[in-house]
């Protein structure tokens, strides 16, 4: 899911395990980002970072599986992909390099990637080189102000270590900033936007566990932390997150924006 050497073994990770702990995520945040992209029947698309395809899947449902096509730096979420969508084709690479010749695609989309990307504004060039003139290069990364899992995680995480560095200032993560990155890769008519989703937990315990599993900057700084730290770093979350037993929905909002490809170099 990214393309930031430091940060890169933290999706190298079971698909299962991002599916816990992002993927709960995506059955309501890839239709509402398709929705905003303007993805529909007839279109060819592309998924930037892909991960196991959470958002693929909702792409091939609007548009066929031969009108598909993704890619991601992670080996494990590339083969988890290709087993979930077999008709798809999905490919290993990093969003600065897209292994796609000029214009293929009306439409390329980033769910949660920017961010991590080792150069943003060189990732969503390369995505506006794919896709043709007139096409549409779109992108959404969590606001974590509003994002409550991992708001909460580095919330604990600083109560035990005041020095702990909560990893949330992130290309795109703050308002207006995909957009300015939209511009600055040279995108036209850039429209900024919000997106929301929501995640379901069979009770808190649930929630905590998906912080185990080594996903991400949270489960990278989890799985550093000695047994003593992680058990501390566990009744923090939990006290924070304040739910008592029983099922429950958190909700999430993730900053969006769309640009049209120009024609011409440089477009």
């Amino acid at each position: 899911m990214t393309s930031n050497g430091p940060v890169r073994s933290a999706f190298a990770v079971p698909a299962e395990s991002y599916d816990r702990m992002i993927g709960r995520f995506l059955p309501t945040l890839a239709p509402a980002f398709a929705d905003a992209a303007g993805i529909t029947g007839g279109m060819r698309v592309l998924d930037v970072g892909c991960g196991p395809g959470g958002l693929t899947g909702e792409l091939v449902r609007r548009v066929g599986a031969d009108r598909v096509a993704a890619v991601d730096p992670s080996g494990p979420f590339v083969e988890a992909c290709r087993q979930r969508l077999p008709e798809v084709d999905v490919r290993q690479g990093v969003a600065e390099t897209l292994p796609f010749a000029d214009g293929t695609f009306d439409a390329a989309l980033a769910s949660l990637v920017v961010g991590f990307m080792t150069d943003p504004v060189a990732g969503l060039r390369e995505m506006a080189r794919v896709t043709a003139p007139g096409g549409t290069v779109a992108a959404c990364f969590w606001d974590y102000d509003r994002m409550p899992s991992i708001q909460l995680f580095w919330a604990a995480a600083a109560r035990i270590d005041p020095s702990a560095g909560d990893d949330r200032a992130r290309p795109g993560g703050a308002a207006g900033e995909l957009a300015a990155l939209l511009r600055e890769a040279g995108l036209r008519d850039v429209e900024p936007g919000e997106v929301r989703a929501g995640a379901g937990y069979a009770d808190a315990e649930d929630w905590w566990s998906a912080f185990t599993l080594g996903v991400g900057p949270v489960g990278a700084y989890y799985k550093a932390l000695p047994p003593e730290r992680r058990n501390a770093l566990r009744a923090e979350c939990l006290a924070l997150l304040g739910r008592a037993d029983g099922a429950f929905t958190l909700e999430a909002t993730a900053w969006f924006a769309r640009g049209v490809v120009g024609a011409g170099p440089g477009r």
